[in-house]
């Protein structure tokens, strides 16, 4: 796989995350392999110091899968709020996984169940809990 850019997370998230990962059902497994690696080189901070062009937890982003040249604009939700989010996507998806401490106009080639990949570019964040002083949510 080609590098990966380096990633920042709130560290409640990557509490949280983690959390899922030891909770991940065979299913799931592939997904919580990758975060989990995700979570071990990413860096993580405090939510108070999360950048404002940084992809966290509950934040709105606008990204493009290059590789099916599609723009779409997700909110990166724990699996339990999929139901109660409209434009949701689960941080435990095979793409919602690739979003997670990413910043505005990073790329990042990342693996699909049965060996393809996707290529993902955050183009904005349209609104994230830390830029709006939700540090606990």
């Amino acid at each position: 796989m080609s590098s990966r850019p380096p990633i920042i997370i709130n560290r409640l998230d990557a509490e949280r995350l983690q959390r899922l990962i030891d909770q991940a059902d065979d299913k799931d497994r592939f997904v919580a392999d990758c975060l989990e690696e995700e979570l071990e080189r990413g860096e993580v901070i405090d939510p108070e110091d999360i950048p404002e062009d940084v992809v966290s937890m509950n934040s709105q982003v606008q990204f493009t899968d290059l590789t099916r040249n599609r723009q779409m604009i997700r909110t990166l939700v724990y699996p339990h709020a999929l139901a109660t989010t409209e434009d949701g996507i689960s941080v435990m998806a095979p793409i919602g996984a690739g979003l997670i401490g990413l910043r505005i106009g990073d790329e990042i080639e990342w693996p699909l169940p049965g060996g393809g990949k996707a290529q993902l570019r955050i183009d904005a964040i349209l609104w994230q809990p830390e830029r709006e002083g939700q540090f606990h949510r």
